[in-house]
């Protein structure tokens, strides 16, 4: 996500009124209508069919369908049918409509907010209430026929999610029927292509069969006639070894699966992973990820569980057996480098990044499959030692080989490098493929992060202060100020501008991460780097090196609750602080007086556990990389003019007088 593309909100001063009258207020469905690209993908409407096709394989994974079939239709409107419970018809207690409308047409109704045993959906992808109701939105039709209580119910939507025939029942159905019929014909002014890719529909379908064995997926095409059809009962391995063809293993494949009883101590009954890893010589490496069969295409913590479990078995059975060549240091990427596999894992209440679900961002879920695959890993190791040994060797011959080419990035960089910053306390590794640096506001903030970095690829340069406005600032007068002068020696790039081609061959960190307090002082701090990164180092920007560090504001503390131990919650912001009491409060049955709750006054008050827990390490923290938005180089350019100019403060009062109610504030 683009930092510089908040921004565009940032537009100059008009001489209109403002007043009361000013501010609209979306209702229903207009907010989706207006913003569809908060809510869902915008290139083509498959993930808002996608989201019909989630229902449907909820109720599956519920264990309630058995069959979900998909048709494109001539006409270019799309059908999911499957013989789930089918959704509620009846009455609203409280809102007084039928629940199927409600589902369709309301924002944050869903059947999937209770998330303790018993509930109608304990696992699914469906968390906030909002998938289909954006496809009814951004749809110029959708009909939906619910059967069951004997009967056959309809209700049709028209011109973006308005009613316009409301649910009635129009057939008879055996007692026993049920199901949900949902047909969407997407509107193609949302969408820069209206067409379903199909190939990726069929990937997506695929993937669902195989993740939930004994259920039949079909996909009919009417154009065509074509009609395929998947049924699965050997599961992820089966599919993996699909993908993969004929490409040579090296060892048999590695899977498992295990999930949490209700006598687990750490996690909830249910919540655990299923896995089918496999590590090939040559050839492309296969790699998919699902959350409660929603597929993470970017991956997230779930996935840095697996590598973070297997790369603690591996290294501790080559240390067992002593294979560990003297000055080698073994480390994660040596480990899954070539390493395919296929991880489905089942969280209660998973925390995504974004609508569209691509990232998992649960920071339990790394132990949670960390945990599982390294003591399943461990035993198989352990029963196949020769197998185990190959898998080290070859692990081992990775790291020699990183080894090297360190080693020759170093000698190539050795001559004529400028004295690095006395302050700077750099890092081990010369990798510069994973190497990273942290400008760190304040001494003592630097120094929890010292203690909690990584040693081996992490370094850390503290900032006295605030850095200077640099807007105005001439470059060959940038030196003459000790903080820039530092930021410049340390990544090994010299200043440039929006033209020029500077050599950056001696950047020395792949990722410069701003890392400021999580208050208005902090993101000013940003502001005034993010000014020196775009005016004199826009290279650095435009290749995606410049990243935001974000720290949590709130750490909310929760005891012991029977055989369940104390645990801890760190929040970004208000909004999640009260996101996560709302799920402990309602969904987990906690004392809201229970709940201890302490907000970071800065990165001062972190111990180095923390901010390594919260902010540095590569498997829980929240990085924004920093990159350019819509906004063209002029536009941008009279942004920062009218907030950093030094010349522009009326046109800057004029500007935060018409704003300043969009602001939300940190009293």
């Amino acid at each position: 996500m683009s930092v510089f593309q908040h921004n565009r909100e940032f537009q100059v001063a008009s001489l209109e009124n403002y007043d009361e009258s000013s501010i609209r207020v979306l209702k229903g469905l207009e907010p989706v209508r207006e913003r569809p690209g908060m809510y869902t993908r915008t290139d083509n409407p498959l993930h808002i069919i996608q989201e019909v096709i989630d229902n449907a394989a909820d109720e599956a994974l519920a264990g309630f369908a058995k069959k979900i079939q998909v048709t494109l239709n001539s006409d270019q409107s799309i059908t999911v049918e499957d013989d789930g419970r089918g959704i509620p018809i009846g009455l609203h207690p409280t809102e007084k409509a039928p629940v199927v409308e409600i589902v369709f047409t309301r924002l944050h109704a869903g059947g999937k907010f209770d998330k303790k045993a018993g509930g109608a959906y304990a696992f699914s992808g469906g968390l906030h209430g909002v998938g289909v109701s954006v496809t009814n939105a951004l749809s110029t039709k959708l009909e939906v026929a619910v059967t069951r209580d004997a009967g056959v119910h309809e209700i049709v939507f028209a011109h973006g999610g308005q009613v316009e025939t409301p649910l009635h029942k129009v057939a008879d159905a055996p007692k026993r029927r049920t199901g949900t019929y949902v047909r969407a014909w997407p509107d193609p002014k949302y969408f820069d292509s209206a067409q379903i890719p199909v190939n990726e529909l069929i990937h997506l379908l695929r993937s669902k069969a195989v993740l939930m064995p004994g259920v039949e997926v079909t996909l009919v095409i009417e154009k065509t006639g074509e009609r395929r059809q998947w049924l699965y009962t050997d599961g992820l391995r089966g599919y993996l070894k699909e993908e993969l063809a004929d490409t040579e293993l090296l060892i048999p494949a590695f899977s498992g699966k295990e999930y949490a009883d209700k006598h687990h101590e750490s996690f909830s009954e249910g919540e655990g992973a299923e896995w089918v890893v496999a590590w090939t010589v040559e050839g492309a490496v296969v790699r998919e990820s699902y959350v409660n069969l929603i597929p993470t295409k970017a991956g997230g913590t779930h996935e840095s569980g697996l590598r973070e479990g297997l790369f603690n078995a591996l290294k501790g059975f080559a240390e067992m057996h002593s294979l560990l060549p003297k000055g080698i240091k073994l480390l994660p990427e040596d480990v899954f480098a070539r390493a395919s596999f296929v991880l489905s894992t089942k969280v209660l209440d998973p925390q995504f990044q974004g609508q569209v679900k691509e990232r998992l961002n649960s920071r339990d879920a790394v132990r949670l499959v960390s945990g599982f695959v390294k003591s399943a890993l461990e035993l198989w190791l352990n029963s196949n030692v020769d197998q185990g040994k190959k898998l080290a060797e070859f692990a081992i011959r990775q790291a020699q080989a990183r080894t090297r080419s360190a080693q020759k990035v170093e000698k190539r960089k050795s001559s004529g490098v400028a004295v690095l910053p006395g302050k700077l306390t750099d890092c081990e590794s010369h990798d510069t493929t994973r190497t990273e640096v942290f400008l760190v506001e304040g001494d003592s903030a630097g120094g929890s992060a010292k203690m909690g970095r990584d040693k081996e690829f992490q370094a850390i340069l503290p900032l006295r202060g605030k850095v200077l406005n640099s807007w105005e600032v001439d470059r060959d007068r940038l030196f003459a100020n000790n903080e820039i002068h530092d930021i410049s020696v340390a990544i090994g790039v010299d200043p440039h501008g929006p033209k020029d081609n500077p050599d950056l061959s001696g950047l020395r960190y792949r990722r410069i991460c701003i890392l400021s307090d999580a208050d208005v002082d902090g993101s000013h701090i940003q502001v005034l780097l993010l000014t020196l990164f775009y005016k004199h180092f826009p290279r650095l920007v435009e290749n995606g090196f410049v990243y935001i560090a974000k720290p949590p504001l709130f750490r909310v503390d929760v005891p012991a609750q029977g055989k369940r131990p104390a645990r801890k919650f760190y929040c970004l912001d208000q909004e999640e602080l009260e996101s996560v009491k709302e799920r402990l409060v309602s969904k987990e049955n906690v004392r809201e007086q229970a709940l201890s709750i302490s907000r970071f006054k800065g990165l001062g008050e972190m111990s180095s556990e923390q901010l390594w827990e919260t902010t540095m390490n590569p498997d829980t923290r929240r990085l924004l990389r920093v990159g350019y938005g819509q906004l063209d180089s002029q536009e941008t350019n009279q942004i920062f003019d009218m907030l950093m100019g030094k010349g522009e403060s009326a046109q800057r009062r004029t500007w935060i007088e018409d704003k300043g109610n969009l602001a939300e504030l940190d009293v």
